[in-house]
């Protein structure tokens, strides 16, 4: 059981320091007190055209090529390199890269990983993922920084990369890796030595590819931070996308949460349990007493029958305990064949990642469907049957089963093996937010339990840290958690010192600044004091 901590206003600003020293020293490594290598940008431009063989980049590619080496000025001068990696395959598609080379390099890089389904290009210009507003990006503090567009193009979950064998591994596994060699290819090219340090941060599908990095790749990588990890896609998209669809859409529709009789839900939700954390301010952090307090048969409408948008049918109750509940597919999907329950009961707000605006299932690119019965689209078409015309409504995941576990060796990291990065003293923060209607938090706490009863939780300690932020949902939510991720993850690979009293800060315009604790699992944040926007009125607590 984690220890009650305190935060106090000095560790706060502590934190802020800490931030703060990552620019300074401009021209000097502070490890080293050297002169940091640099580039010009003469030697910018020479890299355009600079192809890379084969030999290169580690997993099977025809070499790499830059297309473009453009020097730009501002925060201090950078080379943003573009280039593709080359297919083995030549009807996949190449991946493109970015590789943003500092004028004033601090021996560091950083990756950041993509979203959904990738097919756009990570640029790594910009703050990572969470990064609190108003601190310099990485690149600006003299980090090398990378991403790439996963091994495809295509917006949102368009997964008809999926019919293609190469591109779906690239998507699932391979991309970060061939990344992250062409970048170093480049990295010593340019400043005739690599990276002292190699970070990946990623969120949503990021996360999942930031898991991969320390699992799979664990000698490329140091450190990594994994938000919300959409670790097992197949298992999300397919498991919970049909159990959604099941129970949504059964008896005609009877069951069906309308988007009214869903924020019926929702408002109930918040007026029973705000407050049981001793604050009422929008945000539910004691999730485990909701439960136990929320009761969902208050919204019965009088006979059980569907009464109109105040009150709830048998049926529709129905559909809400089971959106509620974990399931069990009768199979494995990389050795797990639990679909973890939905936060309906403890905080999701289901206002962007919906229940859909219609009774019936149509096509899902209507926008009128549930988001889970969407992305089990996405994923039983391309990607399972690999018929772009398959009609979803019919789509059986007991008959498809063998190659639904086909799918998940490839996409899904439930059973990753993240003993060798331990031993190399790789470390890791693993975050969830519990109001996250989209990448379930129970998802994400199975995965921690999971490496819990690999290692033990006083050796996964030694590299693993595990928060759940209440309020916060995929990006946005209630409370929309920032915090300084990269500054705790340098402090722990570089300077041994395991991250303590980290503190969020909400980025909500109504409520921007407030902050709060993040407490480590299964602790959560109790309002003790008598400010309510400062995380030094909250007391981490188990009970």
């Amino acid at each position: 059981m984690r220890r009650r901590i305190t935060i106090t206003t000095a560790a706060i600003g502590a934190l802020v320091l800490g931030a703060t020293m990552l620019t300074a020293g401009a021209g000097l490594d502070p490890a080293t007190h050297r002169d940091r290598p640099g580039i010009t940008a003469e030697k910018c431009a020479a890299l355009a055209g600079l192809t890379m063989p084969d030999r290169k980049i580690e997993l099977p590619t025809t070499g790499a090529e830059v297309t473009s080496a453009t020097w730009v000025d501002e925060g201090g001068g950078h080379c943003r390199v573009v280039g593709d990696i080359h297919p083995v395959d030549p009807e996949a598609p190449p991946i493109e890269f970015q590789v943003n080379l500092p004028a004033n390099w601090n021996q560091r890089a950083l990756q950041m990983g993509g979203g959904g389904y990738n097919g756009s290009l990570v640029t790594g210009l910009g703050p990572y993922r969470l990064q609190p507003a108003g601190q310099p990006s990485p690149l600006e503090q003299g980090f090398v920084t990378l991403g790439s567009d996963g091994g495809h193009k295509g917006a949102g979950f368009d997964s008809s990369f999926g019919l293609n064998d190469e591109a779906l591994v690239n998507y699932g596994t391979d991309s970060i890796k061939k990344t992250h060699d062409a970048a170093v290819a480049l990295i010593k090219e340019t400043y005739k030595t690599k990276p002292r340090y190699f970070y990946f941060i990623g969120f949503s599908q990021g996360g999942h590819e930031a898991i991969n990095a320390a699992g799979l790749y664990p000698e490329d990588y140091d450190g990594v931070v994994a938000g919300t990890p959409a670790y097992n896609v197949a298992m999300m998209h397919a498991g919970i996308g049909a159990t959604f669809r099941d129970n949504l859409y059964r008896d005609g529709g009877a069951g069906w949460l309308n988007p009214a009789k869903t924020q019926l839900i929702v408002q109930s939700v918040y007026d029973t349990c705000d407050g049981l954390d001793g604050l009422e301010d929008g945000v539910i952090s004691d999730t485990g007493g909701c439960l136990e307090t929320f009761d969902i048969t208050t919204l019965r409408c009088p006979d059980g029958a569907d009464g109109g948008d105040t009150c709830l049918s048998d049926e529709q109750i129905e559909t809400a305990d089971a959106i509620a509940s974990e399931h069990d597919l009768g199979f494995a999907i990389e050795g797990n064949s639990i679909v973890p329950a939905s936060p309906i009961y403890y905080g999701g707000t289901y206002d962007r990642f919906t229940l859909g605006t219609v009774p019936q299932p149509a096509h899902p690119a209507s926008g009128q469907e549930a988001f889970h019965y969407s992305v089990l689209s996405a994923i039983a078409t391309n990607i399972v049957t690999r018929d772009p015309g398959y009609d979803v409504r019919t789509f059986d995941l007991d008959e498809w089963s063998d190659r639904i576990q086909e799918v998940g060796e490839v996409l899904d990291s439930t059973s990753v093996d993240l003993s060798a990065f331990a031993r190399r003293g790789g470390k890791m923060i693993l975050t969830t937010g519990l109001a996250d209607d989209g990448v379930l938090p129970e998802n994400t706490r199975a995965f921690y339990e999971r490496q819990v009863s690999a290692f033990s939780e006083k050796k996964l300690d030694g590299f693993l840290r595990y928060y759940e932020m209440p309020g916060f949902s995929h990006g946005f939510g209630p409370y929309s958690a920032t915090y300084d991720a990269l500054p705790a993850l340098m402090d722990w690979v570089e300077n041994r010192q395991a991250p303590e009293n980290l503190v969020s800060v909400d980025a909500n315009a109504a409520t921007a600044g407030r902050t709060r604790p993040m407490c480590e699992y299964p602790a959560w944040p109790k309002y003790t004091g008598t400010d309510p926007a400062a995380a030094s009125s909250f007391t981490c607590v188990t009970d």
